[in-house]
């Protein structure tokens, strides 16, 4: 396996970050409630896409949302959407993602990164925690509010 990389999301990769198929039941999990519900108004400029690259191949997506005057906790510095290629999955490429979007947080000063995940057993919960965050409470959707200290 080359060193996976990051890029930005481009007319290039789109197509291809799109494509990413999960395994059989995650689908359900890809957009909590809370996320899906507050995309129509978020700020497109504080939206941080970026695929995941193994050589050439885009095997993931990460994108992360910063913006610290959102009403929302939610949205302050936040992993609004992690995926990975179901055939890519257990290689450590989620982990890449979260911990680059964390230094990028740092980066832009933040002492935290948020995120929101629904309960359940197809679910990303033991992905989250596995990674460091830590559940704090319920959002009003009955998801996981979990934390991650930088």
């Amino acid at each position: 396996m080359a060193p996976l990389r990051l890029e930005e999301l481009s007319a290039t990769t789109a197509f291809a970050a799109n494509s990413l198929t999960l395994r059989t039941g995650q689908d359900q999990y890809v957009t909590p409630p809370t996320y899906a519900i507050a995309d129509s108004y978020t700020d497109p400029l504080a939206s941080w896409p970026r695929v995941v690259l193994d050589d050439d191949e885009v095997v993931g997506f990460v994108r992360g949302n910063f913006a610290p005057d959102d009403p929302q906790e939610e949205f302050h510095s936040a992993v609004i959407r992690v995926t990975v290629a179901g055939e890519h999955q257990g290689r450590g490429i989620g982990t890449f993602a979260v911990r680059a979007l964390a230094d990028e947080a740092r980066l832009r000063g933040f002492r935290r990164l948020t995120a929101v995940w629904e309960p359940g057993e197809a679910g990303p919960d033991r992905f989250f925690r596995a990674v460091g965050f830590v559940v704090t409470r319920e959002t009003q959707y009955g998801e996981n509010f979990g934390i991650l200290a930088l």
